[in-house]
């Protein structure tokens, strides 16, 4: 039996899209730092005084679609 099935949709919602948001961000991060030379052109990238926000709204909404989408595939349809 799925053990997800027991578990409530926005429980499941929260674990999946918090654990895409630590990866993802990290890994953007990491990217960044090789592709524009350093942890500077990183900051410059990413967390410059007018794309922080930006940044951090994408991250979250990334990670609240993969979150539901992935709660309702292990609550919903996986068998």
């Amino acid at each position: 039996m799925n053990t997800y099935k027991d578990q409530s949709f926005l429980k499941l919602t929260v674990r999946f899209g918090v654990i895409f948001l630590i990866v993802i961000t990290i890994i953007k991060i990491v990217f960044s730092i090789f592709d524009k030379g350093g942890v500077s052109g990183m900051v410059d990238q990413y967390f410059a005084a007018d794309t922080w926000q930006l940044f951090v709204k994408m991250q979250l909404v990334m990670s609240a679609i993969y979150g539901v989408f992935m709660a309702g595939y292990y609550k919903f349809i996986k068998k």
